[in-house]
């Protein structure tokens, strides 16, 4: 009996981890043009709530002048919240 209850304790924690790794936050990618940039936002318990926020962050980033080229709701741990691109010089 002792056996099964550590068993079962094992296999309780055992979930809990695995649902922490595979149940990474949602966050909104935001990819501008100028300047050029990758922006995450986050994190989201889901994809929906991402999404409702989503008109906010464009607003911010427009008034800074940025423009937008893509929005995307993603799944993960960004490394980085800010990603700069170097731009070409000639």
């Amino acid at each position: 009996m002792f056996a099964a209850v550590a068993i079962l304790l094992g296999l309780g924690v055992l979930f809990l981890v695995l649902r922490r790794v595979l149940a990474a936050p949602w966050w909104l990618k935001i990819v501008t043009a100028r300047p050029s940039c990758t922006y995450y936002f986050g994190p989201f318990a889901s994809a929906g709530e991402a999404k409702r926020f989503q008109a906010g962050y464009l607003e911010d980033l427009q008034e800074e002048g940025a423009i937008a080229i893509s929005v995307t709701v993603e799944r993960g741990r960004p490394k980085e919240l800010t990603i700069e691109e170097e731009e070409e010089k000639w």
